[in-house]
């Protein structure tokens, strides 16, 4: 791999981990549209990295607030102050439980070209369903709602499966929970954290060894710094225009994009 490609994934990763689009599914197929090996699911993880950093800065405040009312829970025992943090480790918890039971499957079977242009369609038809619901006032960083936490969290998990999206799937099952456009999006965004770290210090032995991946150190420092400053960008211009345009433009993206790829796996 080249600097050329590093480049090229390192913007598709930081324009589509924060557009439900799946970044993902847009990584695994670059090989079949290229004559480019597929440099594995811990390239994939690095470059998921720069979007991790890209959400730790730009929302900064709220990770520095996460901090303290896990200080205040964990340590003062205080549960009427700490409403953000319990949603986010809520839906972190069964987000991961539910990964672990998922993740033998999405590694067999998770990275077929057939199957990633099905949850395209699928996904993207759901989530327009889901963006035609009335937002409400429901904001997870202000009140309690263990209910919407958990099933968020679980709807997170699918996105072990390339063509899903971790943001288009919360997204919508935010929606269809109620809350509004950007309140989801802000939501979905932070829970991006956990998952991206937790998946990469799992993977820290395979990363140091290099043995799961083939690409050279400065290749891959040039591919998660173009997905950090591709990424922050993206959100900011998302959040900006996300309650305008809402989730329709995405949803027929991603269909187009499953529709080609069935036929391209089929033909």
């Amino acid at each position: 791999m080249n600097f050329e490609w590093a480049f090229f994934y390192g913007f598709i990763q930081g324009i589509s981990e924060f557009l439900p689009i799946s970044s993902s599914g847009h990584l695994a197929l670059i090989p079949f549209f290229g004559e480019l090996k597929d440099p594995g699911v811990i390239f994939d993880l690095l470059m998921h990295l720069g979007t991790a950093i890209a959400v730790l800065l730009y929302f900064h405040k709220e990770v520095r607030r996460l901090i303290h009312e896990s200080f205040l829970l964990f340590v003062y025992k205080d549960f009427k102050k700490t409403m953000f943090v319990q949603n986010f480790l809520i839906a972190t918890f069964f987000s991961f439980l539910l990964i672990l039971g998922l993740k033998k499957v999405a590694f067999l079977y998770g990275r077929s070209p057939l199957l990633i242009g099905f949850n395209f369609i699928f996904f993207g038809i759901l989530m327009y369903i889901s963006d035609k619901k009335k937002g409400k006032n429901i904001d997870l960083t202000q009140q309690q709602d263990w209910k919407k936490s958990v099933l968020i969290g679980l709807s997170q998990s699918l996105a072990i499966f390339p063509g899903v999206s971790r943001s288009g799937i919360t997204l919508t099952s935010s929606r269809f929970l109620g809350m509004s456009r950007l309140q989801a999006s802000r939501f979905s965004f932070l829970l991006s954290l956990p998952v991206i770290i937790g998946s990469i210090i799992f993977k820290i032995p395979d990363i140091l060894d290099g043995s799961a991946t083939s690409v050279e150190p400065h290749i891959i420092v040039t591919g998660v710094g173009v997905s950090f400053f591709v990424g922050f960008l993206t959100i900011h211009y998302f959040l900006k225009l996300i309650s305008r345009i809402g989730l329709g433009y995405f949803s027929l993206y991603r269909c187009l994009v499953g529709v080609l790829l069935v036929y391209l796996s089929l033909r």
